[in-house]
């Protein structure tokens, strides 16, 4: 096989793999009742005069399926963790005992669970759009070399097809991603 044709093909698995990574790592950020460390872990907090994720300060630890405890690794710094959470308006009740604080998640209400599964139905159609986007991108790089006579038309088609099975593969492996969090959120 042609070099540009493999480094094309790599180039596509690489764009569909990070897309489909990024797309799982933002499902995990919508709330959904549940403690999950991935909702406070990018919170920036005042930490020594320079803003840094608490994750960064602190321990994060779940508690049960809706308290998450955030053990700051300096004591001392407990009340500026807070005040970084709290800004972060994360719809959590906080509370602190002096040396932890403890993060209690309310149960969803029908309409922001309503709210969450379109969220999460967005991030996949923006999802689908860049992949399908990077099978254009392929697609345009096997067409230059077909026309500069690199690649025979048979060869193009049947590349055409891989490329395709490829971001199929890729968008069933999403929908399904998706459709578990939707029935994640929808579950009471």
């Amino acid at each position: 096989m042609n070099e540009d044709v493999e480094l094309a093909m790599s180039d596509l698995e690489d764009n569909l793999n990070k897309q489909f990574n990024h797309l799982i790592d933002e499902l995990l950020l919508i709330r959904v009742g549940r403690a999950n460390p991935k909702v406070v872990e990018q919170v920036k907090v005042d930490y020594y005069g320079s803003k840094a994720p608490i994750n960064q300060t602190s321990n994060i630890i779940v508690e049960d399926a809706r308290t998450l405890i955030v053990s700051p690794w300096d004591p001392s710094t407990l009340k500026a963790i807070r005040a970084g959470i709290e800004a972060a308006n994360l719809g959590v009740s906080i509370s602190d005992d002096g040396k932890i604080i403890r993060l209690n998640f309310p149960m969803l209400t029908e309409e922001r669970r309503r709210e969450c599964t379109k969220e999460a139905k967005k991030l996949l159609e923006e999802a689908k759009i860049a992949m399908r986007n990077s099978r254009r991108d392929a697609l345009d790089v096997l067409k230059e070399l077909k026309k500069n006579g690199e690649i025979s038309e048979d060869d193009y088609n049947t590349l055409d097809k891989d490329v395709q099975k490829k971001l199929d593969g890729y968008t069933d492996k999403a929908d399904s991603a998706c459709e578990r969090k939707i029935s994640e959120i929808m579950e009471v």
